[in-house]
């Protein structure tokens, strides 16, 4: 039997079912899903095994190359029907943000409460020892992120750090160490956090007693609530962002050295993708506290206006991550 004769013989006993595989890829490609009834999805990994039963014979009787061509190319298309992806790039966003960091962000409740009273802690000791000895300051901040404000600094000096009654060049310098040293917590805290949680605890209570000390300082002369307005109208969400990067790291480090039922690798594997998730929020809420610091911070100078703006994204904050409407 002649070659050609072969395969039209092949193609005719089989085409039917390779175009009606290529139109229903036709109209997956093209967007249109949903006309798609639940015969046709079903149909399609059907026709794609019989596609590649005949690219196969195809191959082993030696048809012609125009045909396996296209047996190739359509199995390629059905592939990638039939394994790739069923959501596009918006779809996983919204998942992200509706469902997946809550979830991650409420399994980590225990851990978040942990990292907060850690900072706390760490803020009150600062703020009493700072204010009892001044000399403390020192100890708790490094040089080169005080940038003068420390408690040789006068009335004047931290004033116009608060409010920018100079051009804000120096506010902003300020701001941008700020922002960069709670950036480099936030990463640490998690990245070191495999080690059965001691490193994160310490940099939580480390990042409290840096805050404490600045607000002995600020206190010290008068300015405390107005600090606690600068400070607090982005750090609602960047020490909150901080918090959970110490949770995340809490949860990573307790897994590893309690894994329960699980195997430790298992365990840790689970906790590591928990985490990710939350670290993944994190970043966002960081750049959010970046836009509240670039922006918000330097053209609100009202006090209460400032107060205002760090309840409001606290409450936002909690109620994005903890309120849970009742199901009707």
């Amino acid at each position: 039997m002649s070659l050609s004769l072969k395969s039209s013989r092949f193609r005719q006993e089989r085409e039917a079912d390779w175009k009606k595989l290529e139109d229903l890829l036709n109209r997956f490609e093209k967007g249109k899903r949903a006309s798609l009834t639940d015969d046709e999805v079903i149909a399609i990994p059907v026709l794609y095994r019989a596609t590649l039963s005949s690219l196969s014979m195809a191959r082993a009787i030696s048809l012609d190359k125009s045909l396996v061509d296209y047996l190739e190319s359509l199995s390629a298309r059905a592939y990638f029907c039939v394994y790739s992806a069923r959501t596009t790039v918006i779809e996983r966003l919204a998942r992200f943000f509706v469902k997946d960091w809550r979830e991650a962000v409420r399994a980590l409740w225990v851990e978040t409460l942990v990292s907060g009273a850690l900072t706390i802690l760490g803020a009150v000791a600062a703020y009493l020892l700072t204010l009892q000895s001044p000399d403390w300051f020192a100890s708790f901040v490094p040089m080169g992120l005080s940038q003068g404000r420390d408690p040789a600094a006068t009335f004047k000096t931290l004033h116009d750090t608060l409010h920018n009654t100079h051009g804000g060049s120096g506010l902003a310098v300020f701001s941008t160490f700020l922002f960069t040293h709670n950036s480099q917590i936030a990463l640490l805290a998690f990245a070191l956090g495999f080690a059965f949680c001691l490193p994160t605890a310490v940099l939580m209570i480390y990042n409290g007693l840096m805050l404490g000390a600045f607000l002995a300082v600020f206190a010290g002369h008068g300015l405390g609530v107005e600090f606690a307005a600068w400070a607090l109208i982005h750090g609602t969400t960047e020490l909150f962002a901080v918090t959970l990067a110490g949770a995340a790291g809490f949860h990573i480090g307790w897994k590893l050295a309690f894994p329960g039922a699980l195997s430790r690798m298992q365990a840790l594997t689970e906790a590591g993708r928990r985490a990710a998730v939350v670290m993944a929020g994190v970043v966002v809420m960081l750049a959010v506290a970046g836009l509240l610091e670039g922006f918000g911070r330097q053209l609100i100078d009202n006090t209460v206006a400032r107060f205002a703006v760090a309840a409001g994204m606290a409450a936002l904050w909690g109620i994005y991550f903890y309120y849970r409407p009742r199901q009707a």
